[in-house]
């Protein structure tokens, strides 16, 4: 059994998002530096909450804060590429969801990096745990495997 992990096709995704690289992602080694992946992670799943009028950063009574991150990486990705950032979800909770990610470059049918990362969902003035929406939890059922 081989437990090295591998990219994972388009076809392993339930959603995509379109994201643009900037100039001051590339490194010095002339690629995305590796925490500009991270942040592309969580621009994508937030750009879909949003998108799927679920999310509101700015006066919405719930938010998710990240308890846990994960990435691996199997090409390199760079300034001017564009990038598409599949998502599905893994792991969905009463308060938790695991959100699974692959960025890949623009027409790639295989992904460049791949990772986790888990979202506690919080009342937004206590920071305590609360039960996801009935609308979050419709949206992110379709997101299921």
């Amino acid at each position: 059994m081989n437990s090295r992990p591998a990219p994972e096709a388009r076809e392993a995704y339930k959603h995509f998002v379109p994201l643009t690289t900037r100039w001051m992602d590339n490194d010095a080694y002339g690629h995305l530096n590796n925490v500009v992946y991270y942040s592309l992670f969580d621009t994508a799943v937030n750009q879909m909450l949003i998108n799927g009028g679920v999310l509101d950063i700015h006066a919405g009574p719930v938010i998710g804060l990240v308890v846990e991150t994960h990435c691996n990486y199997f090409a390199s990705l760079a300034f001017p590429q564009a990038v598409d950032a599949g998502i599905r979800v893994a792991h969905l909770g009463q308060s938790s969801v695991r959100y699974e990610i692959g960025l890949f470059g623009a027409g790639e049918p295989l992904c460049a990096a791949r990772g986790h990362f888990v979202h506690v969902y919080v009342d937004r003035l206590t920071r305590r745990p609360v039960p996801l929406p009935a609308n979050f939890q419709a949206l992110l059922e379709g997101l299921r495997p």
